[in-house]
């Protein structure tokens, strides 16, 4: 099976799209498995969710792959290159999406007993709408997964390592935008405009501030500026408008939240002080993917059964992920699978999904989902 797996990889490497724009991505997927007779197709835009029901009471185990590509030139001296210029399987998408295949064929061939299992190919998890807009479907809410696993491939560490932790697992984060309005004026009578430039120099200060002092928060906590905008390139006038764009990242929600409030207070302060009004919004959230100790358990268990190494994360990545919308509203999973020491980071032109972690990939969401039956029927004991 290796072998139709990793055609499979290279042919969707090869079609990469990006985020809400996965049209062949999601046709490929839909051509490969409607051929192993899931019982219903959920379709989300551009994602799906397929599902094997045994028509009998019993649990619903989702397992997720995320669809999406980057935009990235791809440094590729392979066969099997984008044929996107400027868009890439960077984070390794392609290779997540595989793994979920091979689960595919393995379910196909050991139907649950009762209740169903949910495979989901969610789109647009780079920008962190695809989950969110997926469980605010209706048709989602209607599955209700009382168990939901996802992976990760990550560079630095072992191949087929798989890394665990409770609780948070991967940042929470949102880009802050930051709209100030003053007055606009002739370069050479600025006393007669509102410039927001002394706003901005406040601002920077005291972010920076903010986030020195660590006793504000209970855990890991960044505020990152990056991007400042001021004026037009106009010699002749002062500028009344300005735009501040700040990445806000925590390790935890509640964390977030109190970051929120502090930033959003001294933007307040500042343009009382400045006299300037001001807006702001969000986008690109992502909560904190915090996981549940028993779905954690579970997938440690099915490492031990299958002779993997395992290593227990001290604390979260401090990246984000979208599969945190699963795990706010149902009890969940997200590990990590090593894809080698010196593999190329996520999200670097060089980087490739190794070939040699999708069988492990398969392997243990399959243990996952055999283990998860038997607790099932060991509970209805």
């Amino acid at each position: 099976m290796i072998n139709n797996l990793i055609q499979l990889r290279h042919l969707l490497h090869q079609n990469a799209e990006l985020s809400n724009y996965e049209e062949l991505t999601s046709g490929i997927v839909k051509q490969y498995i409607i051929d192993l007779n899931p019982t219903e197709i959920i379709n989300f835009d551009y994602g799906f969710a397929f599902v094997w029901d045994s028509y009998k009471k019993g649990e619903t185990i989702m397992f997720r792959a995320d669809m999406d590509a980057l935009p990235i030139q791809g440094e590729c001296d392979v066969s099997y290159c984008s044929k996107n210029p400027n868009v890439n399987h960077s984070c390794g998408h392609d290779g997540h999406m595989t793994i979920l295949y091979g689960l595919a064929k393995k379910i196909s061939n050991d139907l649950p007993q009762t209740g169903k299992v949910v495979l989901l190919f969610q789109p647009a998890e780079e920008t962190g709408e695809g989950a969110h807009n997926i469980t605010e479907d209706p048709k989602f809410n209607s599955i209700k997964p009382d168990k939901i696993f996802g992976l990760h491939n990550i560079p630095g560490f072992a191949e087929n390592k798989i890394l665990l932790k409770k609780d948070s697992f991967a940042c929470a984060s949102r880009g802050m935008i930051i709209k100030l309005y003053g007055k606009t004026s002739h370069a050479a009578e600025p006393e007669n405009g509102i410039s927001p430039v002394f706003a901005i120099e406040k601002l920077i200060n005291r972010f920076h501030k903010l986030i020195r002092e660590k006793a504000l928060f209970k855990e890991f906590t960044s505020l990152t500026i990056i991007h400042i905008r001021l004026g037009e390139i106009a010699f002749g006038t002062s500028p009344g408008y300005a735009e501040v764009m700040v990445t806000l990242r925590s390790a935890t929600n509640t964390d977030m939240q109190s970051l929120i409030e502090k930033s959003e207070r001294i933007v307040q302060q500042v343009c009382k002080e400045e006299v300037l009004s001001n807006e702001i919004s969000y986008k690109d959230i992502f909560p904190a993917v915090v996981n549940n100790h028993g779905c954690v358990d579970i997938v440690s268990k099915a490492t031990e059964k299958l002779g993997l190494t395992t290593e227990t994360l001290k604390e979260p990545f401090k990246w984000s992920e979208d599969f945190s919308y699963y795990t706010n509203s149902y009890a969940g999973a997200f590990f990590g699978l090593g894809a080698g020491i010196k593999h190329p980071s996520l999200h670097n032109p060089e980087y490739d999904f190794p070939d040699e972690i999708i069988d492990t990939g398969v392997e243990i969401f399959y243990q996952i989902y055999k283990d998860c039956r038997l607790l099932a029927n060991q509970f209805k004991l």
